[in-house]
């Protein structure tokens, strides 16, 4: 269990490995969570295309702007 409660299940939609870093896209619903990780944390959790994910959002600040 987790005390975050932005929790949003969702498919992982790609996976770009870097040298250091990971970038994971999840669709949730018709929205996209793009999430920055570890390039280790990608591969121990073997993420692929196609899997059923949990995003866990936890943050301090949203920022917002207006054109």
């Amino acid at each position: 269990m987790l005390s975050a409660r932005n929790q949003f299940k969702g498919t992982v939609k790609s996976v770009k490995l870097g040298n250091v870093m990971a970038e994971v896209v999840v669709a949730v619903g018709s929205l996209e969570i793009v999430s920055a990780i570890t390039r280790g944390s990608a591969e121990h959790l073997g993420l692929k295309a196609g899997d059923e994910v949990t995003a866990v959002i936890k943050s301090t600040e949203v920022m917002i702007a207006k054109d």
